[in-house]
Parts: structure tokens; sequence; C-alpha cells
């Protein structure tokens, strides 16, 4: 099997590396015709992504193949080799396509179970088809890492349990109320974090944003990208109670919202539930609060222990996902293996169907004028025969056995049919299989 990997990701390589080898707009589609168009280089697939940059080859020679890709890589993007070296690994073989299996089903990612990946997967498959660069191996290699990451997510818990701040609050919030769509929201202040978890809430349908903050331009900023409105910073408790969701980061040195005021408010609210993040160091938001009924109040530690705990979950769900990913490797391997078989498959058939053509070729102009129904039965006659004869031979060619190049150079040699096991297989025979 002469399918290679050569990449780096951000476990390799810093974000600035990252960003001189990436394959971005007409980068991609021009690294693609050059390598389609590179001796040795039979097949390719460029990923390209934030976090990471792979070429998947099939190559002629196993042992040069990583090298011409270095090689293209450093030429390419005209980067020094030493530098780029550093930061590049190789895989091949089996250990190629675990790799890509493993990068298709997140179990390679910056966060592990992140469903990102696999749709810049596809994409970057879609690409190689539409460039015709990909073929037997390579197609069928995505297709079953494809099939590995479909079966991870159904199989295993891998992507669920939020891992970042901003997704365990949005997971908070729908363990509080079911459907987000009709819950109302509020932006208080602008910091990085819970303007993050706020692009998540509106993700996941909430629809009704408020924005305040002490910068009125600001909030007003956000309120546009948030299709929201804005409320003035001195007013922001009014509103709250007619507020289900807040999400305050104002970097006030002192609480912002007191015990007594959320008091008043949840009168105002008929005691319906509210559900407050305060992602404020130091917090911004009185903590006695938490202790009144319906008000539902987490600062930033609670959340961070709940990644925590979350991640150690995904982990756990990891390692199912890794069986996962073995049993996709190992079929590919043995369909991979089976293909040694195909030049001797074919081989066979065909002499069989000549013989069987000059022979039926013979016995009809010895018996003269027949009519078609009589050539029709001679024809299925002498089908079902060669069909019957080649079926035993055939079979042992198709077998999962550890002896089949044994078996692949007796039958070549008992039918004459002058093959070798050596290529990949009759690609046209392939693909109709």
């Amino acid at each position: 099997m002469n399918i290679i990997v050569v990449g780096l990701n951000h476990d390799t390589a810093g974000i600035e590396i990252r960003e001189k080898v990436a394959f971005d707009g007409p980068k991609l589609e021009q690294a693609t015709d050059a390598l389609k168009n590179h001796p040795g280089v039979h097949e390719i697939i460029i990923l390209s992504t934030c976090n990471r940059v792979e070429i998947y080859s099939n190559v002629g020679d196993i042992s040069s193949g990583p090298e011409h890709i270095k090689q293209f890589m450093s030429v390419f993007h005209t980067m020094p080799r030493e530098v780029l070296d550093k930061a590049l690994y190789v895989h091949s073989g089996r250990n190629a396509i675990k790799h890509i299996f493993r990068v298709a089903s997140s179990l390679d990612s910056m966060v592990v179970g992140e469903p990102q990946i696999l749709g810049q997967l596809k994409d970057a498959f879609d690409f190689a088809l539409k460039k015709k660069s990909s073929g037997v191996l390579l197609n069928k290699a995505m297709k079953k890492a494809i099939s590995a990451a479909k079966r991870t997510r159904t199989e295993t818990k891998i992507g669920e349990n939020a891992v970042s701040i901003s997704f365990a609050a949005v997971e908070l919030a729908k363990k509080i109320f079911e459907d987000l769509s009709a819950r109302t929201f509020m932006l208080m202040g602008a910091g990085e974090m819970a303007e993050l978890a706020a692009r998540h809430l509106i993700n996941n349908g909430v629809k009704y944003v408020t924005v305040t903050n002490r910068t009125y331009e600001r909030a007003e900023e956000l309120a546009r990208e948030f299709n929201g409105k804005v409320v003035e910073f001195d007013r922001f408790i009014e509103e709250l109670a007619h507020t289900d969701i807040v999400i305050c980061s104002t970097g006030a040195p002192n609480y912002i919202l007191a015990r007594e005021q959320m008091q008043k408010i949840m009168k105002q609210r008929k005691n319906k539930p509210v559900f407050i993040i305060d992602i404020s160091v130091p917090r911004n938001i009185d903590p006695e609060i938490n202790d009144m009924d319906n008000v539902y109040l987490y600062n930033v530690d609670d959340l961070q222990g709940i990644v925590a705990t979350n991640i150690q979950e995904r982990s756990r769900e990891a390692e199912k996902a890794e069986k996962i990913v073995e049993d996709e490797v190992e079929s590919f391997i043995k369909w991979q293996e089976s293909l040694s078989a195909v030049p001797t498959i074919v081989a066979l058939r065909e002499k069989a169907e000549a013989i069987r053509k000059e022979e039926l070729e013979k016995i009809l102009g010895r018996l003269g004028s027949l009519g078609e129904k009589d050539i029709k039965a001679l024809e299925s006659l002498t089908n079902s025969i060669v069909n019957k004869l080649i079926h035993f031979p055939t079979a042992a060619l198709k077998a999962d056995t550890e002896d089949k190049e044994t078996i692949i150079d007796i039958i070549n040699r008992i039918y004459d049919l002058n093959t070798t096991s050596e290529g990949s297989g009759d690609k046209k025979h392939e693909e109709e299989k």
C-alpha cells in the first residue's frame, strides 16, 4: 500500500507556520494541479484548515514519495526546508490510513469530538473528485474515513458534553429552557468569551436579543451584529424583568446586580426561571442571588468545572471511538489486499471467455445452419460451464487468507495468465465492482 500522509497540525506547528503553508483560495487548485501531474504521484487530496495542512497521496515509491511532497511544499510556499521539516510529520501504509480515519473522527483535533473537521474533510474530497486528482485507493480511503467518523458519532458520545466555556453556557441554557427560540437574552458588557457565548446562543435558536454596555456605541455595534436592540447601561435592571437568559462580562470592579434588586425583578417576572452566567473576573453579579428560587447563577469557575468533567467524559468516549477506527482500518486493509488478486481474476475470466468463444465458433461451423433459439441455447450452455469451472479458483483468489500471494502465483502458472500481483488492480473493473 503506497498511501502516505505528509502534514502538520496545531501540535507540531504554530499559527505563523500554519498560515504560511495553508492551501487557501487559488493555491489549492494550483497545488492540486501541480501534484496531480508530478511523476511518481498517482493520486492526491489536500486538506487545509486553520489547525492542519495535510497532503494525502498514493505514490509510486513509498520510500521516496514523502521527500517529493516535502520538497514540493517547500518550493510552493517558498519556505526553507529546515523550517518546514521541523513541523512536518509523515505516515505511510497502514499508519497513514489510521491517521486519516482518526482525523475524520475528530480524534486528532485540538478539541476531541468537534464536528467541523468531518465537513472540512468532505470538502477536500469533493474538490479532489472535481479535479480528478484522486483515484481508486484514495476514493475508497475517504469513503471509509467518513464511514468511521459517522460510526463514532452514532455509536459513542464523543460529540456530546460541551468542552468550551461558551458551549457549556449554551448546554446549561438548554437544560433549563428546552426551547431557546422563545427565550429573551441579554448581553451585558462585551468580553470576548461573553460575545462567543452569545453567538452560540443565537446559533442555537435565541431570537430576542438585548445588548447593554457602558460604551453605547459598542452596544449599538453588537446589537446590529446580533440583530437585537440596545438598552442604556443605567437602565438594564428594568429590562431584566423581561429577560430569561443573561450573560454578564462588564469588567466592573464590584457587583452591578445585588440580591435585593434581583428579588424585585423576580416579583415582576412572577418567579419565572432566569438563567445568569457571570463570566466577569472579578464577579459582577452578587453570588447570593443563586440561593433564590428559580434563579440559576453560574460563574466562570462553575463553567470550567463542567468543562473539565466533560473533557474526561469525552476521553472515555474517545477510547471507544479508537476501537471503531481500528475496525474500519482493518476493513480497508482487507479490501486493499484483495486488489492484488484483481488482475488474475480478470485475466482468468478473459482467457476462459476467449476459449469458450473459440470452441463455440468451431462447433457452430460443424453443425451448419442452426436456428436462433438453438444458438442461444449453446451460448447459455457454454457460459454456464465456464462460470462453474472458474468459480472455485475465483473464490480462492477472493478469499481472505494469509497465503493469497501463493494462490495467485499458482493460478497464474496453471492457467498461463502472465499477470503479477504487484499492481493495484484493474481500475475500471474495480470501479464497476
